[in-house]
């Protein structure tokens, strides 16, 4: 059970710890490593965010030098803009360690090494293990980890873990139980990178912050919730993972549904980690049970977007020609409380679509009487709050104003806030927040054991009973079975 926030555990993974010590990243080499953790760490290093000693440790199983492991990261830090010259003191940090064939030899050589690096570069004992690994050698790596005391420090032993948290709730309660034989909960950080968007998480500022809109959050002002995330791309290079997982598992199960635990869930007690988690897990158990009714699955075939021409899923490469996978999925929920009960909340995703976009929209009520109706002014669309977290980050308000002149006459407009407009500096990556959190001890934007079984246990239905396939063209915004599936009125699926 998750402590309640008043029972919250002090612990050797307070953020106040100094956050000198060794970054690990297993599957260094790998395309995550390249395009993410490193840059990420680059980024924060470049902000004077990294304290002087860290020192990050790749590791694979290339045979190589550190030498080779610090001019691949060259390249990679080439790649998003940033110069050999920039780059070096940063580079001056990177080891490497050949994890060969992953043998108790191997896990003993890599705890060997750790040691000596500590040792010469007189670092605190602590670590942080960054498993950026397929899940077929997860548990291979895990106990190799524990079987060596890696899962023990003087300090701090941390281990990140990336999605997928398991493909259902027997195989995430599996998972779990094997994670918790080598490291406790507190030491274990569920990455989800979209919580760590600084848009999802002024969310939270955004709406405790002000009255006016905390007021307003609830059952009595809002008509129904849409979060929306749309892709233009296809399967890619991700055809071997992705046909024997879709779109609920692959994005709703995860991503969708942690924004939906932020928008519904209760004031916390605090803003610190189990508070938020706490809070997050009542929403999880008060959705009420999802059927087929309330879902339609979609798959993408040949279209156009934009002014290319793209191939349907069934012809990409490494797709079963008869797959059944859904590239598209759209579900109405409902949470049983009593902040949100009888709201729904809409629940969009799919591949192919027209742009990439993950947006937020809040309709509220409209007024009891259309007053200006009768006066013969339009006027049959509530007022909308939308929440862009990608791209174009900001927050707008959609409502009506008088045009000037006459006859009276009404527009919808919106009331914006974006942030590169405001803040000049830009966004940092998610990763950049989350790598930093991990590194000083603060779990508040991951994901807890619980969360990841309750989210399971909430498209377990859907899981054992999907409704069935329906096709959509690529470039569309899904199935034509879909359209109830949105806040129609104000057209936001469509819409900037």
């Amino acid at each position: 059970m998750i402590d309640s926030p008043s029972d919250s555990v002090a612990s050797d993974e307070s953020p106040k710890r100094s956050e000198n010590g060794q970054f690990v990243i297993f599957g260094a080499n790998g395309d995550l490593s390249r395009r993410k953790l490193l840059p990420a760490l680059y980024r924060n290093h470049e902000s004077g965010q990294l304290h002087e000693g860290l020192r990050i440790v790749g590791v694979d199983r290339h045979d190589e030098t550190d030498a080779r492991f610090q001019a691949r990261a060259v390249a990679a830090l080439a790649a998003v803009g940033v110069s050999e010259a920039d780059a070096g003191p940063f580079i001056r940090r990177l080891h490497y360690v050949n994890i060969g064939d992953s043998t108790p030899a191997d896990f003993e050589a890599l705890r060997d090494r750790l040691d000596t690096i500590e040792r010469e570069a007189d670092l605190p004992n602590n670590r942080a293990f960054y498993l950026s690994l397929p899940p077929a050698v997860f548990t291979r790596v895990l106990r190799g980890l524990g079987d060596v005391g890696l899962n023990r420090a003087d300090g701090y032993a941390r281990l990140v873990v990336e999605k997928p948290f398991g493909t259902d709730l027997a195989t995430a309660q599996a998972l779990n139980r094997t994670v918790h034989e080598y490291f406790k909960e507190r030491q274990i950080y569920r990455i989800d990178h979209y919580l760590g968007k600084d848009t999802v998480q002024n969310l939270l500022v955004f709406r405790l912050a002000n009255a006016l809109i905390e007021s307003s959050w609830n059952r009595d002002r809002i008509d129904a919730v849409q979060i929306t995330v749309s892709e233009s791309l296809g399967v890619g290079t991700r055809a071997g993972y992705y046909d024997h997982a879709g779109a609920l598992r692959d994005m709703v199960q995860n991503h969708l549904t942690q924004l939906l635990t932020l928008v519904a869930m209760e004031v916390p007690e605090s803003f610190s980690a189990d508070a938020i988690r706490y809070e997050k897990l009542k929403v999880l158990r008060s959705i009420t049970p999802i059927t087929t009714d309330h879902a339609v699955r979609g798959q993408y075939t040949a279209g156009v977007i934009g002014e290319e021409a793209v191939r349907g899923y069934r012809e990409e490469e490494g797709v079963d020609p008869d797959s059944g996978t859904e590239t598209f999925i759209a579900l109405k929920m409902f949470v049983d409380t009593w902040r949100w009960n009888g709201v729904p909340f809409y629940l969009r995703t799919g591949k192919r679509m027209p742009r990439k976009s993950t947006q937020i929209a809040i309709r509220f009520r409209e007024a009891p009487v259309r007053f200006f109706q009768s006066m013969g002014c339009h006027q049959d669309t509530a007022d909308v709050l939308k929440i862009t977290l990608q791209p174009n980050e900001g927050f707008s308000l959609h409502f009506d104003i008088k045009i000037p002149g006459s006859p009276l006459q009404l527009e919808r407009v919106p009331f914006a806030f974006n942030y590169v407009n405001h803040f000049q500096s830009g966004l940092p990556d998610a990763y950049q927040t989350l790598l930093l959190d991990v590194i000083n001890g603060d779990q508040t934007l991951f994901v807890h054991a619980e969360e990841v079984e309750e989210s399971w246990r909430v498209y377990a239905p859907l899981l054992e009973n999907p409704p069935p396939v329906v096709p959509y063209p690529a470039g569309s915004w899904g199935p034509a079975e879909a359209v109830s599936y949105a806040i129609q009125e104000t057209d936001l699926w469509q819409s900037e």
